[in-house]
């Protein structure tokens, strides 16, 4: 109430920025008419009979709490898709938590592992949560920049350039968002060196394994044998099954690590939804025929993407994996958020400012091909004609 003497809000989280992204959906939200290209959610329905098994489960009464690490059968599931898809071994019933969407497993894997104080590489551009996330559990947030004349793969040396004796742990995404950016094979082995060198924890982010692009493999770090007892997977299903509303991920971690991550998900969130489990499960115990369908799609929109901000005269480096372009619009003279906000203006098309992933994301922009080809093509339209008044 205005006037009266309450007490403070908690000063780590108030200085916290407003997600970027969010800024400008608020922006999107008051016009109508739109192409969005700014959703970083796939545009397809969860495949039927998944559905169908969340709706069985509720129909026969599975409308109770579960185990707080999950269902062993999903568990089990999970351990078996790992192994297969990601060549590491994990114990369904002492290395495998089923959370609330993968940002639940990084809040839990960050509590669990920083002390106040200690430091955590993360790179960028990013995902908008990854620096706020390693605040809000009193560690220090060390971003660590990318660079498209590399393809915003992550160098080891950049991240030498910014290892202390303070620096705890390693996070990253890859496949990324928002750059499409896919590491090598050597890479991998290199990152995994230095984690190993500077005796860290690597949290790593693989939420869009299975999309890679031009007949490339998704190299997990979970594939480093080396890397067992210091590592904590995270994956789900929101990208590759198209079921973000039913918010299931998971993380592998080893037992070491485990019992303090089920811990914070145990008083936090007690567990995740029974139905959407189930849904899960039956995504796990289905045909790869459900995937590669979407995964068809979504290369043959980056394959138009490429060719039509090329033939706009827009500068882009080639996206291995994900679902997003980040093309370079700064040599229109103007910043991303600029470019965005005029954009939206001219054209009615939405695209995120490249900012909204860390400060050096300026210059460029993330579009989302996570939409249908029909309006993808339209919103190239109307780009082009918008960079040609610029």
């Amino acid at each position: 109430m205005s006037g009266t003497n309450l007490p403070s809000l908690a000063e780590h989280i108030t200085c916290l920025p407003k997600s970027g992204i969010r800024e400008f959906f608020d922006i999107v939200s008051t016009r109508k008419g739109v192409i969005s290209l700014a959703v970083g959610e796939p545009d397809f329905d969860t495949p039927w009979h998944i559905r169908d098994a969340a709706m069985f489960s509720i129909e026969h009464g599975e409308t109770h709490y579960t185990g707080n690490a999950g269902l062993m059968e999903l568990r089990q599931a999970i351990s078996a898709y790992v192994a297969k898809h990601f060549e590491a071994t994990y114990d369904p019933a002492h290395e495998v938590l089923v959370t609330v969407g993968a940002s639940e497993g990084i809040d839990c894997a960050l509590r669990a592992l920083i002390n106040p104080g200690d430091e955590v590489l993360y790179h960028e551009p990013c995902f908008v949560s990854y620096g706020p996330e390693i605040a809000m559990a009193h560690g220090v947030p060390v971003a660590v920049e990318t660079r498209a004349e590399d393809n915003f793969r992550l160098s080891v040396a950049a991240l030498e350039a910014k290892v202390t004796p303070k620096t705890k742990a390693l996070l990253l995404n890859f496949p990324n968002n928002p750059t499409g950016a896919v590491l090598t094979a050597q890479d991998v082995r290199d990152i995994a060196d230095f984690v190993i060198r500077h005796n860290l924890i690597i949290i790593s982010d693989e939420i869009y394994a299975e999309m890679t692009w031009d007949g490339k493999k998704h190299i997990s770090f979970a594939s480093i044998p080396e890397l067992r007892d210091r590592l904590v997977l995270l994956h789900g299903f929101s990208k590759g099954w198209a079921m973000t509303g039913f918010r299931m991920a998971y993380v592998c971690a080893p037992a070491w690590i485990m019992p303090t991550i089920l811990k914070i998900h145990q008083y936090a969130i007690m567990c995740a939804s029974t139905s959407s489990q189930r849904a899960a499960l039956e995504a796990l115990r289905s045909p790869a025929d459900d995937m590669a369908p979407m995964l068809h799609a979504y290369e043959q929109r980056r394959n138009f993407l490429l060719a039509s901000f090329n033939e706009a005269g827009i500068r882009m480096h080639r996206p291995a994996g994900a679902f997003y372009a980040f093309p370079n619009v700064s040599h229109f003279g103007l910043t991303s958020r600029e470019f965005a906000v005029r954009l939206l203006d001219a054209e009615n098309v939405a695209v995120v400012p490249g900012t909204a992933f860390g400060p050096c994301g300026e210059g460029f922009i993330r579009c989302s091909y996570a939409t249908g080809m029909e309006s993808l093509k339209e919103a190239m339209v109307r780009i082009a004609r918008f960079v040609k008044t610029l």
